[in-house]
């Protein structure tokens, strides 16, 4: 039989396939690299500048260095989102509930 005699099966887009995991975790690493340089470039322009500008400058380089690493690591963690129930390649049969017991067993040993 040929794919042509099977009009009632469905079949998966490519469109709809998830990234593919490697590439998932490479996106998060690039990006939590970005976000760890920026944090350095932050602690070298408060040393560097810290007789230079108002000392507000500086400080305000100290805390964005110290509030980056919370978020890069919120962001490198929010991995593969789920958008939504997709279609599966395995259909799961429905889990009928377990009978009731028939009888009771009553009397002593």
């Amino acid at each position: 039989m040929t794919k042509r005699e099977r009009p009632d099966e469905a079949v998966q887009s490519i469109t709809s396939a998830p990234e593919p995991l490697w590439e998932d975790v490479a996106r998060r690493q690039r990006r939590y690299l970005w976000q760890m340089s920026l944090r350095a470039v932050c602690f070298v322009v408060a040393a560097v500048t810290w007789n230079v500008v108002p000392v507000w400058a500086s400080l305000l380089m100290i805390v964005a260095a110290t509030v980056l690493p919370y978020f890069a690591v919120l962001l490198a963690n929010a991995g593969r989102e789920n958008p939504g129930q997709g279609p599966t390649a395995v259909d799961r049969p429905a889990i009928a509930a377990a009978p009731a017991p028939t009888r009771v067993l009553e009397g002593g040993w």
